[in-house]
């Protein structure tokens, strides 16, 4: 009987460079990601045009786009493909193999905080997973990648949106981020009240939904005088005394930047969680990584 070889291809490599391609929204980056030539991806698109007599893909100078029918057959490409993975997935574990790939959706604190740590110990145990990080700016848009299957697991912040199941991680406190020569440098907190009074950096994403919820529940009307939708921005103009904001705790972690970082008067927090769309029909990749994150956690 012939050994099974997890690595052997199963006849959808044509989807797999197309949805690489759509990724991307190159052939080129796609064929580098893939470890193809660029005429092999091409080709391989070109013959699912053929075979289906549809055109797939808008070439134009900037890259490539979706046609509409290369739109509305994407969600069963989708689905194809991560059928085959996990059915490969699960006939390794039937041969005692540890072989996959975990694609995760994360946001900017996590990608640099925990996510290296949490990935190096996790191959440690299973040296032959291959992850594939898809970043994003707000919780709503990894929701919507873990319904429509681009990944398989998401940070977010709970509670979650519909039709997804979660398992909650750790509380991370919100706190305010002033100059390093503010007046309240020394003090023990910064009261509500203050952003009412001095210019207010808001974090124009999903915290700007929890800062909205916080000022709201404190009664409190910002004095907002920019919005910006990077974090690293919001501290980098603080801390050139542009003005005052609020952050959680995790972004601020070796900042490079001279700011001071004080507690909220009253404390506020935001909940971090991992989702799925369903706990019960996750990958066996996935199931191992689910409870790692949980124990890695606990550890650091």
């Amino acid at each position: 009987m012939k050994k099974w070889n997890g690595d052997e291809e199963m006849g959808i490599s044509k989807y797999q460079a197309f949805l690489k391609t759509v990724e991307l929204g190159s052939i080129t980056r796609a064929a580098e990601e893939l470890g193809y030539t660029q005429s092999a991806v091409s080709r391989m698109i070109a013959d699912l045009e053929t075979e289906w007599a549809v055109s797939l893909l808008v070439r134009g100078r900037g890259g490539v786009v979706l046609s509409p029918a290369g739109a509305e057959l994407l969600p069963d490409i989708r689905t194809v493909c991560n059928a085959q993975r996990e059915l490969t997935e699960r006939i390794g574990a039937l041969h005692g193999l540890t072989r996959g790939t975990i694609r995760i959706g994360t946001i900017t604190s996590i990608s640099v905080h925990w996510l290296p740590g949490i990935m190096k110990s996790f191959l440690e145990q299973y040296p032959g997973i291959r992850f594939e990080l898809l970043g994003g700016v707000e919780y709503a848009e990894i929701e919507d990648w873990i319904r429509k299957g681009r990944v398989d697991c998401g940070f977010v912040g709970l509670p979650a949106g519909r039709e997804l199941e979660t398992i909650s991680l750790r509380r991370d406190r919100l706190v305010a981020v002033l100059p390093k020569r503010h007046p309240l440098a020394e003090a023990g907190s910064c009261p509500m009240e203050r952003f009412a009074q001095e210019p207010f950096i808001r974090p124009e994403d999903d915290k700007d939904k929890e800062v909205a919820g916080i000022f709201e529940r404190a009664g409190v009307r910002p004095n907002v005088e920019y919005a910006v939708n990077d974090d690293y921005a919001v501290i980098a103009m603080v801390a050139s005394g542009l003005g005052i904001s609020i952050l959680p705790e995790l972004v601020l972690r070796r900042t490079p930047y001279e700011v001071v970082v004080k507690p909220l008067d009253p404390p506020q927090f935001r909940e971090l969680g991992l989702a799925v769309r369903s706990l019960r029909e996750v990958s066996p990749v996935t199931a191992r990584f689910l409870p790692h994150v949980q124990a890695w956690l606990k550890e650091n």
